[in-house]
């Protein structure tokens, strides 16, 4: 199911990926607030389909279309038992500091979320590298 939100104009097309990042202090007073903050903080969208509905947006300050967006899956490693297709994790940065391993943007690095739920979408067989020794398996979530 999609997700209804407002985009600028400029960004309202099929395909266009974003983050969002939550609401700016301009949105409190605005009348459409209730149809463009409905989306998780830090969580990946995908716009779907453009209608044809637009509206004035004072955060943007030009016309925002309204669109349809569906969650991006995200890779992340979680604790290897977690990691079972159809299970919702919650994942959150791990307190790691080695820089030098290859998971550590998925696992540690600032693009994580500091704890937000997810479900897995795709769980790998394999175990995931950790440089610090914890049973690891890499996902995809949405």
């Amino acid at each position: 199911m999609a997700d209804i939100t407002l985009l600028s104009s400029a960004q309202a097309r099929p395909g266009f990926r974003f983050t969002y990042q939550g609401p700016a202090p301009v949105c409190r007073t605005c009348p459409y607030r209730h149809a463009c903050l409905t989306l998780d903080v830090g969580r990946a969208y995908e716009v779907q389909r453009v209608r044809a509905v637009q509206h004035p947006c004072a955060l943007q300050e030009t016309t925002a279309s309204v669109v349809e967006v569906a969650p991006v899956p995200r890779s992340f490693v979680v604790d290897a038992r977690a990691a079972i297709v159809g299970a919702t994790v919650d994942v959150a940065r791990f307190g790691c500091r080695r820089l030098d391993c290859p998971n550590w943007g998925i696992c540690a690095g600032p693009s994580l979320p500091v704890k937000q739920r997810f479900r897995v979408a795709v769980a790998d067989n394999e175990p995931a590298e950790c440089r610090i020794g914890r049973s690891l398996k890499r996902i995809e979530a949405v």
